[in-house]
């Protein structure tokens, strides 16, 4: 399966089917940021998972600039580097896999709890991306797959393709509130949901990968 950008008429890359795809399997993987988006709602109701999305989503941009600051220049002078950070790139895939299937957390409901701020919500929501450092090694590892090796606009390609990242991000993370929010009742006396949906993201990470690895430009 080609991952070259698609170009438009006017020959600037546009985002293409598979990084629409990809990142649409990436977002919707159960996470930290997920969790706390679905605990928001279970918790507080649909608006309250919101305002979570937007302080998730908010908490990408560092990962994406330190990545893209880097990668930009990486990927203009070696096409043989970009072949190495491919493979780190199943490997990490593999990894994140692993840990998906084997994650027993679970959705922090609080019931009971105070109702909280706008901005508390979304300052957690922040720092649950932040503080992730899986995030920044992903960005690395993911957005070169969907840049040509060499290519002088390799800087504004990865700016874009962030930038619909991002956009998916939030899409899914408030659907994902949303459900959350009209089943709370469910999930919370039924656990094992979550534990299904940990299950399917896993292979689907694990397909991606070995994908991935017998993929040639």
């Amino acid at each position: 399966m080609p991952r070259a950008p698609i170009e438009t008429d006017a020959g600037r890359p546009a985002v293409s089917i598979e990084f629409l795809l990809t990142s649409l399997i990436v977002v919707a993987t159960p996470g930290t940021g997920v969790l706390y988006t679905m605990s928001a709602g279970l918790s507080r109701g649909a608006r309250a998972s919101v305002v979570a999305s937007i302080g998730c989503t908010l908490g990408i941009i560092p990962h994406m600039v330190a990545a893209i600051t880097g990668l930009a220049a990486l990927l203009h002078t070696s096409a043989l580097a970009f072949q190495v950070i491919k493979y780190l790139g199943v490997a990490y895939l593999l990894y994140m896999a692993w840990t998906t299937l084997r994650d027993k957390g679970a959705l922090t409901v609080e019931q009971d709890g105070a109702p909280s701020s706008a901005l508390r919500v979304i300052t957690s929501g922040i720092l649950v991306n932040i503080l992730n450092p899986k995030l920044t090694i992903f960005f690395f590892a993911f957005l070169p797959q969907f840049v040509s090796p060499g290519e002088t606009s390799a800087f504004q390609q990865m700016a874009q393709l962030s930038a619909v990242f991002m956009l998916l991000t939030f899409v899914v993370f408030i659907a994902y509130g949303a459900f959350a929010a009209a089943i709370r009742t469910h999930v919370i006396s039924r656990p094992k949901i979550v534990t299904w949906m940990r299950r399917s993201f896993a292979g689907a990470f694990a397909a991606l990968g070995v994908q991935l690895a017998f993929t040639n430009r």
